[in-house]
């Protein structure tokens, strides 16, 4: 499988992370993109080379996923590497976890989502899905049997205190991914979406009120624990089993049941 390459977009830590780390102990490559500062750098560098280790090529692109321009310079680099290799990208990963977590209402303006900061955090969460898809199928680098994942949560469709923007995009995405597998379904590409149970992650970390999070889904969850971002990505590496067809356009829950709660 060495033409195969995954492509995880927000690769250095929690579900994306663990992904990839995953797919490349099932033998796909990896290009990884994800935004780091030099602070959490060491993050992403750990997950390459945990990759590397696996034996198997990694490119990874410290950069915006949102940012246009940046994202034409990867897929320039990345179509390289395929046209190189002669394969496509198997498998996308859509796991950007960057937006605002301010209230809609509050007395002081400045405390409120702002305009800029709430079409942000739907551009970067929901329709860069769309774009990087878009670009993708326009160079050619999928191909018939590639499948592509987004990630959304719970909060697309219940109401959590300090996640309006983040609640917005989330069910923005699952409407995108229905979209999107509706249109690639003729050319034999598979979009789907994966609700992960509340999972400790740096994103859920910066949510207002975490600690509350993860002790009501510890209490509710019937299995007793959270979900583990490893849940996710060996639910990822298992759907890219070329048997496993015929399930597109829809949310797969990995929650042990935490949802029906």
């Amino acid at each position: 499988m060495t033409e195969k390459w995954a492509l995880i977009l927000g690769a250095s830590s929690g579900m994306g992370g663990a992904t990839s780390r995953a797919l490349a102990r099932a033998g796909f490559n990896i290009f990884g993109v994800h935004f780091d500062l030099r602070t959490t750098l060491p993050l992403a560098k750990a997950v390459q080379a945990d990759c590397d280790a696996a034996g198997v090529k990694t490119q990874f692109f410290n950069q915006n996923a949102a940012d246009d321009a940046k994202r034409q310079m990867a897929l320039d680099k990345m179509q390289e590497a395929l046209k190189a290799e002669g394969g496509h990208v198997w498998v996308m990963l859509h796991s950007l976890a960057f937006g605002s977590l301010l209230p809609f209402i509050h007395e002081d303006p400045k405390q409120a989502v702002s305009r800029a900061q709430m079409e942000m955090t739907l551009d970067v969460m929901s329709s860069s899905l769309v774009y990087w898809t878009q670009d993708l199928f326009r160079r050619g680098m999928l191909t018939r049997g590639s499948k592509i994942f987004s990630m959304t949560s719970a909060g697309s469709h219940r109401v959590i205190v300090g996640y309006g923007p983040v609640s917005a995009a989330k069910a923005a995405l699952e409407s995108h991914t229905r979209q999107l597998a509706l249109e690639l379904a003729p050319h034999g590409i598979f979009v789907n979406c994966i609700q992960a149970g509340v999972t400790d992650t740096p994103a859920l970390r910066r949510i207002p009120g975490n600690e509350k999070i993860v002790a009501e889904a510890i209490a509710h969850n019937p299995g007793e624990r959270l979900t583990m971002p490893d849940d996710v990505a060996q639910t990822v590496v298992s759907m890219c089993d070329e048997r496993v067809a015929w399930i597109n356009g829809t949310v797969i829950k990995v929650d042990m049941g935490e949802d029906n709660v």
